[in-house]
């Protein structure tokens, strides 16, 4: 079976096992099936070597969460987020993973109306507690108020899915230092509510390309992009390699993580409320992927004490919808991000951890961490 994996990227990890701590799974499981370094040796015999992939490959694939902490360690240069996701489509493709209730849920996701409706009734089955703890959801909202409007033309404010149904409030805050940062806004059109990250990692490409045309008409021109959800800018940055085309590479270049653009204007943003320490953590999409979580740090200093993590940036074990696929491991992982946060409290007096992704702030809080938005604790602070 050909995974579609290009050849010379599939040729370029040279087994040096430098990326085997920065492995969310391996440090919980010890198993190198469960390693980048392993995950690769599987992927060449089944590319290169003919050997039909089996139940130990799928359960070696389907456990990785996709956070790409092994590229960041990776002296080679690996590119290992494009690799899982030629293998997860291609053994997608042959329905091997991703079954139908998966990909029925994932098509929920571009349907916008149906998303928020199925929210609201999921948050009166978490207070009726008939969702399971195990799936470490955090508390979704019963009410998520109005939805945004444009000020001006200066960027797009890409609202996203989930971050929309579950997070709106987050939004509000994020419009509130814009005006402080002097920035206008406007909302997408009809099209721009799903960018397609969880599709590309349940190998659904050709669903993650379809919506990736959606959004991409959605914000014509050359304004800025900004998003303040890792994980949706993390998918939004990789569009030219998505779709490989010039318009989406272009549209790329125009993508910005919310703090990486007002990283320039912090020092229009002024605490009239200083917050006293914060717990930074950094999902993955913005510190492995996106390279861009120094500016959290540069914005969060104008009204908070920074507090960092010993942890190097290990993930969370949120992972898009890995928490609810594989709760025990996801479990286990979130296990070891908790002993972090609680000896940087212990050592800090800090009670509140800042976290710039929807799925990490919903995964930590429901063990009762007291988790928010960096754009939430900005605007709370200069309000």
């Amino acid at each position: 079976m050909h995974l579609g994996i290009d050849d010379d990227e599939l040729s370029s990890c040279v087994s040096c096992g430098l990326c085997l701590p920065h492995c969310p799974t391996f440090r919980v499981s010890g198993e190198e099936v469960l390693s980048p370094r392993g995950r690769i040796s599987a992927m060449r015999a089944v590319q290169w070597e003919g050997i039909e992939p089996g139940a130990d490959f799928l359960e070696s694939m389907e456990t990785c969460v996709q956070c790409r902490g092994c590229e960041t360690a990776c002296p080679s240069g690996v590119p290992f987020g494009h690799l899982m996701e030629s293998t997860r489509t291609a053994l997608a493709t042959s329905r091997r993973i991703t079954p139908k209730w998966q990909r029925l849920g994932f098509s929920v996701l571009g349907r916008h109306r149906l998303l928020l409706v199925g929210s609201s009734v999921l948050a009166v089955l978490q207070r009726l507690r008939l969702v399971p703890a195990r799936f470490g959801l955090g508390r979704i909202p019963l009410r998520r108020g109005a939805a945004l409007t444009g000020t001006g033309t200066d960027v797009w404010l890409f609202t996203g899915c989930v971050m929309d149904a579950w997070q709106r409030g987050t939004h509000r805050a994020t419009t509130e230092v814009l005006a402080a940062a002097g920035v206008t806004w406007q909302v997408p059109g009809s099209g721009g509510d799903c960018c397609g990250a969880l599709h590309s990692h349940a190998g659904l490409s050709d669903a993650a390309r379809r919506l990736a045309e959606r959004v991409m008409a959605s914000m014509p021109g050359d304004a800025p992009v900004l998003v303040n959800s890792a994980g949706c800018g993390a998918a939004l940055k990789d569009y030219g390699h998505l779709l490989d085309d010039d318009a989406a590479r272009r549209f790329s270049a125009r993508v910005r993580d919310v703090h990486e653009f007002l990283e320039p204007f912090a020092d229009r943003l002024v605490a009239r409320r200083p917050l006293g320490p914060v717990i930074v953590q950094d999902p993955c999409h913005l510190r492995h992927v996106q390279r861009a979580h120094l500016p959290v740090r540069s914005l969060l200093s104008r009204v908070a004490t920074v507090v960092e993590l010993s942890d190097d940036g290990l993930c969370c074990g949120a992972g898009g919808a890995y928490s609810a696929l594989q709760p025990e491991l996801a479990g286990e992982i979130r296990t070891r991000k908790a002993a972090s946060i609680e000896r940087a409290a212990a050592a800090s007096g800090a009670r509140r951890v800042a976290s710039a992704n929807p799925g990490c702030a919903m995964h930590l809080a429901s063990l009762g961490f007291e988790v928010a938005h960096p754009m939430d604790l900005i605007a709370e602070a200069i309000r």
